[in-house]
């Protein structure tokens, strides 16, 4: 299930960004974008996020931002002078331009090896909390968002769902209406053949057909799976799979009646009803 959630925590003079997004996975699929300095907590990030989050391609982005003042940076001066006492010796056959030092000269020293090193601070007690907090408060915000999402796409599938059964009832008129198209039918290809035909033993092999081509219990089956789904979906948890399951046997009986409808209206009908379930079949794994 799709989902996102954005935290920000201030310790000192650092604040600190957690975002969390989420696009539909069978599996859990974490990937963690985290500052070098706080390399060492990252298990204990993904762990937090593992707990709450149980399948989807998670991405996570944590960012630090540093009052630059706030870092402090030492200049080897000593190696500074070495490095630009060589490089004026070596340029020395060429014509100097203006006075002082050439920018260019002083900006190439400055990225010489250990001329300019910053000190690294270990992450305090109060910026590791920092830091956790707007994890929790990134997976709250994120939580929240899913079960936005989580209750239109129920919203959805239950009217998908009142569809299937407006279209389930309203083939009973064409049930009732094809046994008759059906038995004479039958005559009407006996008659054609010129052929003497016991009529009693006729009525009774058409008896026998029509039925075969009784949709009572698939209409059963149907409306209980219907009704089931609409319980599992009101009242449980973590119901994307077991809706996935009721899905499937709701295609078994549609599928049945479609292959005893032996009318075409009543196969129109079924083919409008294996329209929604797809759609249903589609929403329902976006649903953990």
């Amino acid at each position: 299930m799709t989902g996102y959630g954005k935290a920000e925590a201030v310790e000192g003079k650092r604040k600190i960004t957690v975002e969390i997004r989420s696009l539909n996975s069978k599996q859990l699929d974490m990937s963690v974008r985290i500052p070098q300095a706080y390399r060492p907590l990252e298990y204990e990030v993904r762990n937090r996020i593992g707990k709450a989050v149980q399948r989807g391609k998670v991405d996570v982005y944590i960012n630090v931002e540093t009052d630059t003042a706030a870092i402090p940076v030492n200049v080897n001066r000593e190696l500074f002078m070495a490095y630009y006492s060589v490089l004026k010796e070596l340029g020395s056959g060429m014509e100097e331009k203006g006075r002082g030092m050439d920018p260019v000269l002083m900006t190439a020293i400055l990225k010489m090896p250990e001329v300019v090193t910053s000190e690294t601070e270990e992450i305090s007690d109060g910026e590791r909390t920092a830091l956790f907090d707007a994890v929790d408060e990134a997976l709250a915000a994120f939580d929240a968002f899913r079960t936005q999402e989580g209750q239109t796409l129920i919203a959805d599938l239950l009217a998908r769902i009142g569809k299937i059964e407006a279209y389930r009832k309203s083939i009973e008129p064409f049930e009732a209406r094809r046994i008759g198209v059906i038995k004479e039918r039958i005559r009407e290809n006996i008659a054609s053949l010129g052929v003497p035909v016991d009529a009693n033993r006729l009525e009774q092999e058409m008896i026998f057909y029509v039925e075969k081509l009784d949709i009572t219990e698939e209409k059963v089956r149907l409306d209980n799976h219907c009704r089931y789904f609409r319980e599992v979906a009101s009242e449980e948890e973590n119901v994307g799979r077991k809706l996935g399951f009721i899905a499937q046997e709701m295609g078994r009986e549609i599928n049945t009646l479609g292959s005893k409808a032996n009318d075409s209206d009543m196969q129109k009908t079924v083919v409008m009803m294996k329209d929604e379930l797809e759609k249903i079949k589609e929403q329902v794994l976006n649903i953990l």
